[in-house]
Parts: C-alpha cells; structure tokens; sequence
C-alpha cells in the first residue's frame, strides 16, 4: 500500500508540472465572409472550389507548405491559398490542410470567400484574387490563461524578442517567410516565439504585418506568459515553453585520423525520476 501511495503521490507531481504551462490546442476555428457572395449547391463554382481544394491538398510536389493555386474562368474562378506552420513535415501539411478542407466547406458550406485556422495549418479561398495581398482581418487572437509575474522586465524581454524576430520572419524567400527563437526572460525562464508570413507577400507587408500583430497584444494578451496573433497573411505566437520543432541538423562526419583533443560539446536532456520507497 505505501509503494502505491508514494508512486501515485509522485506520479501527481510529475504530471502537474509537465501540464503546469500548456493550454490546449485550439479546434478549427473558421471565419465565414457572409457578405461575399454565396455559391448554389452543385453549381460550377462549386466544382471549381472542390477540385481546386482536392488539387491544392493533394499536391505532393510542394515540400515547402506553402500553396496558392486557382482554378475556373470568369464569374467561377475560385483562388486558395494554404499555408502550413514553418517546422511542419510536408506529410502532416498535407494532412492538416485536407482536415481544414474538409471542415471548412462544411462550416461554411456555401460562403464563396472563407477562411480556417488550426494550430499548424490555415487554409483560405475566395472568389477574387487573394494572392500577394497583406490582410489582418479576418483575424483571431489566443493568450495563455497564467500571468507573467515580473510584468515590467516580462514584458521589456518578450517585446525586443518579437522585434527582432518580426525582421528575420520578413527577410524570407518566396517559398517560406518564416522565424523562431528564444530568450531568456526574469527568473532564468525562456520565452519562445514563432513569426510567419504568407510566402507571397513582399518584405514590406510581412514586416507590417507583423508590426500591426504586435501592435494587438495588449488588447488580448496584456501581461500574459503566451499569446497568438493569428490573420490571412501573418502569425504571432509566444510561450514560455517550446511549441515548435526545432530543426534537425545534419551530424558532422566522424575524424578522419585520431585526435587527442577529446573536448566536446555535450547536451542533455532533463530527465524524471520516481524513487520507490
């Protein structure tokens, strides 16, 4: 009875700390343009938009998680774009963007312009051209639920981080406008942040854009240790822990004769123990 006490007791600890910081994902969150015309059921908009989407989420050749493609003539043409979060796999892309067309159509199930989000994808169409344009609305905003204690020092942290970052996010190429980094902030704590543009907007509207995202963190973040800014052409995110993957390096090739110069770098991993009394 008392190993049981002790391990379930532990087991408790661990669990609350790991769970300490993370708020849960957020579902799919659509935005419906109600006021931009409406398709018929079976009509040839339609069709476009369901080829159009079923071409865009099935396109294996893009590795990059960046698609905008149109498809239709005239009154029909229907433009999409998809964008998957820099550090996503082209398979899991692949798979968040035909989740989202899925639920999108059905949650605006006959919207000519509509718009969804999820936590490593978006996907958008409408019935005029959507490409190489800066957009901040529709947009959403999330914020971690716990306070930042050291507010003022936080805060002075948090703010050169996404400053720097908004630059480097801005300076991508046309297949992928996309930055992380991390900090250390009050109390030895780091803090992580992740930027992203639409790949075909230029550096002048990614930087604007990100600029108008930070602008719009008191209003849904204020004093908060995490918070998102989500739009059609920019995304803004901070934590206090790490939410995306970071990337792998390629490992240098082994020495070609014996050195005596045994010093290295070395990592570890925090690991847990459970002592069993």
């Amino acid at each position: 009875m008392r190993f049981k006490i002790c391990c379930s007791f532990l087991l408790l600890i661990i669990t609350t700390f790991l769970c300490y910081e993370t708020i849960a994902q957020p579902d799919f969150t659509p935005r419906c343009a109600d006021d931009n015309g409406n398709y018929t059921k079976n009509s040839t908009y339609q069709q476009n938009l369901n080829t159009l989407l079923s071409t865009l989420t099935s396109n294996t050749e893009i590795t990059y998680g960046f698609y905008n493609f149109s498809f239709g003539e005239d009154n029909n043409k229907v433009y999409a774009i998809g964008l998957c979060r820099g550090d996503v796999n082209p398979n899991d892309c692949r798979s968040c963007l035909n989740n989202s067309r899925v639920l999108l159509t059905q949650k605006c199930p006959n919207q000519k312009e509509a718009i969804g989000w999820i936590d490593k994808c978006m996907l958008r169409y409408a019935s005029t051209s959507i490409f190489g344009q800066m957009e901040t609305e529709p947009g959403l905003s999330l914020w971690n639920p716990f306070n930042a204690t050291d507010v003022d020092n936080y805060n002075k942290v948090l703010n050169k981080l996404l400053n720097d970052l908004k630059n480097q996010a801005a300076t991508g190429d046309s297949l992928k406008k996309y930055a992380t980094a991390n900090v250390t902030g009050p109390n030895f704590q780091d803090i992580y942040s992740l930027m992203q543009c639409t790949p075909d907007v230029s550096y002048l509207d990614c930087n604007q854009c990100l600029v108008q995202a930070i602008a719009s963190l008191p209003s849904c973040c204020e004093n908060k240790i995490g918070g998102r800014v989500i739009g059609p052409s920019c995304i803004l995110r901070y934590e206090r822990y790490l939410f995306y993957e970071l990337p792998v390096h390629p490992l240098p090739p082994p020495p070609t004769s014996p050195s005596t110069n045994h010093k290295g770098n070395y990592a570890c991993n925090p690991s847990i123990f459970i002592i069993i009394i």
